[in-house]
């Protein structure tokens, strides 16, 4: 397959074609984050890099990409637009005419000039009901809601447009994507042993969570639930209290998120009694279902990737087995 891929980020994508055996004749990734490059090619070196979406495919005229030496006939068109404009955990939130969520445009621009044989678009499941139906409408095309809990150890609500060409009535046509089979992947099952001590909370920042308006005990996990969808910057309100010997039985952070370097709200996770501390980058790889040595070869400025840059593409991330699910059905 020939694939074009927008909002690339670590080409999570392309790791899902890989472990759904899917083979790429080309991959063209389209991204602007340096780290996210670096990260890609480290894995995939093939890769043919693109850059801004603002610029992928967009001349003075129209153009036939099916004769362009810059684009060949593209099988598939994937991609993520930013959703941060769109979320419900964004307050005054400016939807589709937001700068950064705006960008759902360009991948519209570029699926019409384009006209690949798939698409697949991605974004956030917590969006308003009107923002949702004006995707549909200018796709063609309805989504499918997919909770990454049933193929990893993360809640994660995200909707999927995927729709496939049909030329007879030259309109694009939604392809139905059933819900994948629960693995019942918990936690427990991702956790790191033997973690560095760096990544442990000290007192002062257990006593800035006790101080809080959210917590009035130190959280105490019992690994028995699914790990909160994932986010660096905070939800420590999103611990999940049960009465039972005053205990909390699941302890959730937010999504894998953007705002890295709010180290004292990242995600919290008890090891054992009331130690706690922040998961690993490589328990965030697994809570994307990526594998754990995704980060270890990429260097940016002859320097390894930083933890915080590692973060924050994980909170970019696809989750790659739902990928791979939807691309075994689509196919």
């Amino acid at each position: 397959m020939k694939i074009l891929s927008l909002f690339d980020g670590m080409s999570v994508a392309q790791q899902a074609l890989k472990d759904a055996g899917i083979p790429v004749e080309v991959y063209y990734a389209s991204e602007i984050d340096e780290y996210a490059v670096a990260v890609t090619q480290s894995n995939f070196p093939k890769t043919i890099q693109l850059g801004s979406v603002l610029t992928v495919g967009k001349f003075t005229q129209p153009i036939d990409f099916s004769k362009s030496k810059y684009l060949p006939d593209i099988d598939l068109l994937v991609g993520g637009s930013p959703c941060q404009d769109l979320s419900i955990a964004k307050k005054d939130r400016e939807g589709l005419k937001g700068q950064r969520s705006g960008l759902f445009y360009e991948y519209v621009r570029i699926r019409d000039e384009v006209k690949p044989k798939f698409f697949i678009l991605e974004n956030v499941a917590s969006m308003p009901k009107k923002a949702k139906e004006q995707i549909s409408e200018i796709l063609g095309v309805e989504p499918v809601m997919i909770n990454a809990s049933l193929v990893s150890a993360q809640n994660r609500k995200r909707l999927f447009w995927v729709g496939k060409w049909n030329p007879t009535i030259r309109k694009y046509r939604t392809v139905k994507i059933p819900q994948p089979e629960d693995r019942r992947i918990l936690l427990k099952d991702i956790l790191e042993e033997n973690v560095d001590k760096k990544y442990y909370m000290n007192t002062t920042q257990l006593d800035k969570i006790n101080q809080s308006n959210y917590i009035d005990k130190k959280p105490i996990l019992i690994f028995k639930e699914k790990m909160g969808t994932l986010k660096l910057d905070g939800d420590v309100k999103r611990v999940v209290y049960n009465e039972w010997n005053n205990r909390i039985m699941k302890y959730k952070c937010g999504t894998l998120g953007t705002n890295a370097g709010r180290t004292a709200k990242q995600g919290y996770q008890v090891v054992d009694g009331d130690v706690v501390r922040h998961l690993t980058p490589t328990e965030y790889l697994r809570l994307q279902s990526m594998p754990d040595d995704y980060f270890e070869k990429a260097i940016y400025k002859n320097k390894p990737i930083s933890n915080t840059q590692r973060y924050k593409m994980c909170g970019n991330a696809f989750n790659k087995n739902v990928i791979a699910h939807i691309l075994k059905n689509m196919l």
